[in-house]
């Protein structure tokens, strides 16, 4: 499969002037903005700002950012699932995970993660992918948003659907082992049908598994 991406931006106002919401950005783009030093929920923000970049050069790696005059103060990625998850394991080129996405505290409010997704979502490309998100309790800011968990997922649900994606069911240990853990989908409307049942095959790979076991 050939990656095409096609950039898309919106500007809009903030208490703290214009914020600019634009994407597909390669790690050149990137690197003629500063990171800001509250994007720190996966690792410290030098770092992120690295792992960043590096996704931008993937061949299917999506860097859709929000930022305020130069400074970048919210991103969402989207790549191939990680080679140690099950959802690698089919190999499938139409298969995209948003990585992660994430906002500083202060531009919190203007629903930058709903509108990083929705310009994600402009390019017509998203169309030839199954789209995934996995999310997991243990990393979201129930500290820093004063939320508990079910609100929080409420939240994020809310904040998902804005991107197409809704709640899918799957036997993932991981996803299954608390129930505020979900597993997020979009299904692109040009995916073929043999991708979807291979998707199908993944969500339920245990499943699978043991049926293949039995015979």
């Amino acid at each position: 499969m050939k990656h095409e991406k096609t950039y898309y931006n919106e500007t809009f106002d903030s208490e703290y002037g214009p914020v600019v919401i634009e994407g597909p950005l390669s790690s050149q783009e990137l690197s003629q903005f500063t990171f800001d030093k509250g994007l720190i929920a996966f690792r410290p923000y030098e770092k992120q700002f690295e792992a960043v970049k590096s996704i931008a050069d993937f061949e299917e790696g999506r860097i859709i950012i929000a930022r305020h005059n130069e400074n970048i103060v919210g991103y969402v990625t989207f790549l191939h699932p990680d080679p140690l998850e099950r959802w690698s394991e089919g190999q499938m080129e139409d298969l995209i995970e948003l990585g992660a996405i994430e906002v500083i505290p202060q531009f919190r409010g203007y629903r930058i993660g709903s509108r990083l997704l929705k310009i994600s979502m402009m390019d017509e490309f998203m169309e030839n992918y199954i789209t995934i998100s996995t999310e997991y309790y243990w990393h979201w800011d129930l500290k820093g948003t004063g939320l508990n968990i079910w609100d929080y997922r409420r939240v994020m649900e809310k904040m998902m659907a804005s991107g197409g994606l809704t709640p899918s069911p799957t036997d993932d240990p991981e996803i299954i082992s608390h129930p505020a853990n979900c597993l997020m989908v979009r299904i692109g409307k040009n995916v073929p049908k043999e991708s979807v049942e291979q998707f199908d095959i993944l969500r339920f790979l245990t499943r699978h598994q043991y049926r293949q076991s039995r015979r």
